[in-house]
Order: structure tokens, then sequence, then C-alpha cells
């Protein structure tokens, strides 16, 4: 399913325009965002949990030359499942 798709099921299914689901929808995007972006956590019941993880620094492999390379720590978005998700995929 695409953002577009999503917006339109959530448009049909509240009885919203579209332009307003279209809002809905990319307002939550940029909470969850700007929330995990800052360190923080989004717990969303049933559902799951967005929140940052760090990667630890970390040796790689240039895979053209085979050297050794050097991959440095950083920070990346993470989403762990909810119960009631993972039993509703099942």
């Amino acid at each position: 399913m695409t953002k577009a798709q999503l917006v339109d099921q959530l448009a049909e299914k509240v009885g919203l325009t579209r332009k307003t689901a279209a809002d809905a929808v990319n307002t939550l995007l940029k909470i969850i965002a700007d929330t995990v972006a800052k360190g923080g956590k989004v717990v969303l019941t049933g559902f799951g949990t967005f929140e940052l993880r760090q990667r630890k620094a970390r040796k790689g492999r240039n895979p053209q030359t085979g050297e050794v390379i050097d991959i440095p720590a950083r920070k990346v978005p993470g989403f762990t499942a909810g119960k009631a998700f993972k039993r509703a995929v099942r």
C-alpha cells in the first residue's frame, strides 16, 4: 500500500475529504519523525514502537577493492511491532 492509497482509505472510512485525510497522514508522520529524531519514543499501544537506535562503529569491506574500511557509529530509526499487530499479521 502506498501513502496515496492510505490517504484514500482513510478518507473513505472516516468520511473526510481527500485533502483533509492527506493533511492528517502527513501531520502524523511528521510528528513521529520529529519525535524520533529528537531521541524520543512513540508508542502506539497494540501497533508498535518507533524509537532511535544507536549503531556501533564497525569495520567493513569495499566490495570493489577488498580494502578494509571503518564505518562510523550512527543513529538509525527503529520500529518494534506490538503484540496485537503481530497477531493480526499471522
